[in-house]
């Protein structure tokens, strides 16, 4: 018998189309629905690109006004979603807080509704619960923060746009514009890309027709993990290891002599480059000025020359974005949930894809243990045996 082509982690396995994302090989750029993410990320809101990645189309004045309005109720920390995070320990990190926050929101959701089939939802329900998590999850993130600081929770404001009012929610201050805008386009770079871990994560949930809620929960899961979203955490904590440029050198051998992986680069769909680096990088150049931080900005280029140099691999997104959020005051623990905030529209955009024209993914797998064997005393049940092998009589 031949041994099957095994795909280690789906490598190169087409598994299915889409219409919300793809990589353009022939630019080396992240198109989401046909736009380019970096002209996006130059020109629009992130509200304007939640709208465009659930709806197929950039939004005009109004309908942009009208997606406002409706999330507007959901933006406040529902109390009950509040009492949930409270229950945890202040401790536990923040992707855990996310999760269980998310949970609830969804269980608050679906209370009355019994049967798992009803809780799938119509394309306009989820389109719904779509904005809901949209809307909630800044305040969510932002009390988690401060939560861990032994502040108290600061509401939104109705004068503010999500950008700017996330950092409201978790400083207390307004921000200037120069954050606003590095914030506002680190969320559209992050908000969408293709099939990644988390985002089949969330396919393959909801193929099984369990509701959205459930789907972007584990995809929330996987997403904590270093090898995806974990990864920007883990760049600011290489940058507080190395300390500052001139110790990148001797922390680079030393490195890669106990093949340690540099978190931050290489990426497994880009080969040129992950198209995103430079609209981030021109971000965090904005904060290095703004905040006066030319050490950041040389212990980045350092680190970046050194490693390209010697492995030929170059930065992703978490490359750049790490020292950007932590110039903007975020805990480097917040970093995978702000990337939550971002991701959930493409999540729940491939969620609702999904639905529209469902098949159950459940792959084969190529089995390598041992041969059948018996349990030592096992006396076979007979009279079960003849059933299994004659069910026309049974059933008879």
């Amino acid at each position: 018998m031949t041994d099957p082509d095994i795909k280690k982690g789906l490598a190169g396995v087409t598994v299915d189309h889409t219409a919300v994302s793809k990589v353009n090989p022939e630019t080396n750029s992240l198109l989401y629905r046909g736009y380019p993410v970096q002209e996006l990320a130059a020109t629009q809101s992130f509200e304007a690109v939640a709208y465009l990645l659930w709806n197929g189309e950039l939004p005009t004045e109004e309908q942009l006004s009208a997606q406002t309005a409706d999330g507007v109720r959901w933006a406040p920390l529902a109390p009950e979603v509040k009492a949930a995070i409270d229950q945890l320990p202040t401790d536990v990190h923040p992707m855990d807080e996310v999760r269980t926050a998310v949970s609830v929101i969804g269980a608050l959701d679906l209370a009355g509704i019994l049967s798992v089939l009803d809780a799938v939802g119509s394309p306009d329900e989820n389109r719904a619960r779509s904005l809901h998590l949209f809307a909630a999850l800044p305040a969510i993130v932002a009390y988690g923060q401060r939560r861990r600081h032994g502040l108290e929770y600061i509401p939104p404001r109705d004068d503010l746009g999500y950008a700017a009012n996330f950092l409201w929610m978790t400083f207390g201050e307004e921000a200037e514009d120069v954050v606003v805008d590095a914030f506002n386009r680190s969320m559209i770079l992050y908000a969408e890309h293709s099939f990644n871990a988390s985002t089949f994560t969330a396919r393959v949930i909801t193929s099984t027709l369990s509701d959205l809620y459930s789907a972007v929960t584990g995809a929330i899961g996987a997403l904590k993990g270093p090898l995806h979203g974990g990864a920007n955490e883990a760049v600011l904590h290489i940058f507080d290891e190395i300390g500052t440029a001139e110790n990148v050198v001797p922390w680079l051998d030393d490195a890669l002599a106990s093949k340690r992986k540099i978190m931050g680069f290489g990426h497994r769909v880009y080969k040129r480059g992950d198209s995103r680096v430079p609209t981030m990088k021109a971000a965090l150049d904005t904060l290095v000025d703004h905040y006066d931080r030319p050490d950041v900005a040389r212990l980045y280029a350092t680190l970046e020359r050194e490693f390209v140099e010697r492995k030929g691999i170059y930065p992703n997104l978490d490359y750049p974005s790490g020292p950007a959020y932590n110039l903007m005051g975020f805990d480097t623990v917040t970093f995978t949930p702000l990337f939550v905030a971002a991701r959930v529209v493409g999540w729940t955009a491939h969620i609702m894809e999904q639905q529209a024209a469902n098949a159950l993914i459940r792959p084969l797998s190529a089995y390598n243990g041992p041969d059948e064997r018996h349990v030592e005393g096992y006396v076979p049940d007979t009279a079960a045996i003849d059933v299994a092998e004659r069910p026309e009589e049974a059933a008879g």
